[in-house]
């Protein structure tokens, strides 16, 4: 059975890992010029495909048959060859559905904003109206194809419940990008990001930072896979097959970023973790040494910190998009907002509290390589870590019993 995602750039998706993992098909990322696309469909040389950017309202018109569902939002992403007959159907609105009642969001007589005006922008709104929502605006930067312009959004809808992006904005490699200014609405309950690679968008970040409930896209992205795999095998999926895919492919993604003091053990903790999960270790600090040619000690001396700092800036943020790693950043690599924002992207932060009394001054580490500055720089970064990190670990005695501790925490 041969089955395949289409699009004309595939390099961020996650689909054939999907697929692998629900199993029984030949599944491959096939990526096509919109040239390509009307002879690819009907050569009719595929038993399933799923259908994305920017192909999912343009496959419709080579299609013999579509569903209901699909023609009410509008879009395509899953085509189904029987027998030589092409069949249409939309597998994204069951998967969005299924991710906004995970988040408990209640759209019931309350207002939905939805940025984008393609496809998925179609799909999302038909969703919001089988949830009830009392209005649902779409808006772009141009206000074409439907839309509204977002001052127009922001000033008619800035009361809106959920907040749904189905732009590609803030998407890998691309991941700077912000489709919309949250603080222009009032008090949403949500914010659905569809996007999942990065994890955490610019958006979502701001969203939670807010305090309001933020997901991205990659729970709806293997609920509407294993419903594309029902419609290509006729068969049905057990019902945790969906949120096991989600938990695995999430621990794969997932980047583990160890913070805190020099000497708190972040190296030392980091590879035995790496290890036992299987990722790849990065440690910032070894990364700039090895590319500036010299010891971070070097460097301080002679271009100064803020160099240093800039160099540390430029390896946080090409490591941070990237996925499925344990990250060991230097100690002060939190004291810039913009690293923190990209360790975010992918990451989940972990301080690393290890006693004052138990930390040492050496002389490779610049900024603390006598007690005194060690101790003036354990008081004046301590909070920062607690603050910015999303779990905190605390460790001390052998690097055994660490590790056991820092293992236990993430599981």
């Amino acid at each position: 059975m041969k089955c395949g995602l289409i699009g004309e750039k595939l390099g961020h998706s996650f689909s054939k890992e999907i697929h692998q993992k629900i199993g029984g098909y030949e599944y491959e990322l096939i990526e096509l010029a919109p040239d390509e696309l009307e002879g690819f469909i009907l050569s009719r040389e595929f038993d399933g495909l799923n259908v994305t950017i920017p192909y999912k309202q343009t496959v419709m018109d080579y299609l013999d048959e579509i569903s209901d569902l699909a023609r009410e939002a509008g879009a395509v992403n899953t085509v189904v060859n029987k027998g030589g007959k092409l069949y249409g159907y939309n597998t994204d609105c069951g998967g969005m559905k299924m991710l906004i009642e995970r988040m408990g969001i209640e759209l019931s007589g309350k207002k939905a904003f939805i940025a984008g005006s393609g496809g998925t922008s179609r799909t999302a709104a038909a969703v919001c109206r089988s949830l009830g929502a009392s209005e649902i605006v779409r808006a772009s930067r141009s206000g074409r194809n439907g839309a509204k312009t977002y001052e127009e959004a922001y000033s008619l809808w800035s009361d809106a419940a959920l907040l749904i992006n189905t732009t590609p904005a803030g998407m890998y490699p691309d991941t700077d990008g912000m489709p919309f200014d949250i603080s222009r609405f009032d008090h949403p309950e949500g914010l659905l990001d569809v996007i999942y690679n990065p994890l955490n968008t610019r958006l979502i970040q701001d969203a939670r930072s807010k305090g309001i409930r933020a997901e991205n896209g990659l729970y709806m992205l293997v609920g509407q896979a294993v419903l594309s795999s029902e419609l290509f095998t006729g068969k049905k999926a057990g019902e945790d097959v969906i949120e096991q895919i989600y938990q695995e492919l999430l621990s794969e993604k997932r980047n583990i970023v160890l913070i805190g003091m020099p000497g708190c053990g972040k190296s030392t903790l980091g590879k035995m973790l790496a290890e036992r999960l299987g990722k790849q270790m990065v440690e910032t600090d070894e990364i700039i040494s090895q590319e500036a040619g010299m010891s971070i000690k070097d460097i301080f001396a002679e271009y100064g910190e803020q160099h240093f700092r800039d160099l540390e800036s430029e390896v946080v943020k090409r490591y941070s998009v990237k996925g499925g790693a344990v990250i060991s950043t230097g100690g002060g690599a939190i004291l810039r907002k913009e690293n923190v924002e990209a360790l975010r992207l992918n990451g989940v932060i972990v301080f690393i509290d290890r006693p004052l009394d138990q930390l040492k001054a050496t002389d490779s580490r610049p900024l603390s390589n006598d007690r005194s500055k060690l101790e003036k720089l354990y008081e004046e970064r301590y909070q920062i870590y607690k603050d910015t990190a999303d779990m905190i670990v605390k460790t001390g005695g052998t690097k055994t019993d660490s590790a056991e501790k820092l293992w236990e925490a993430l599981r």
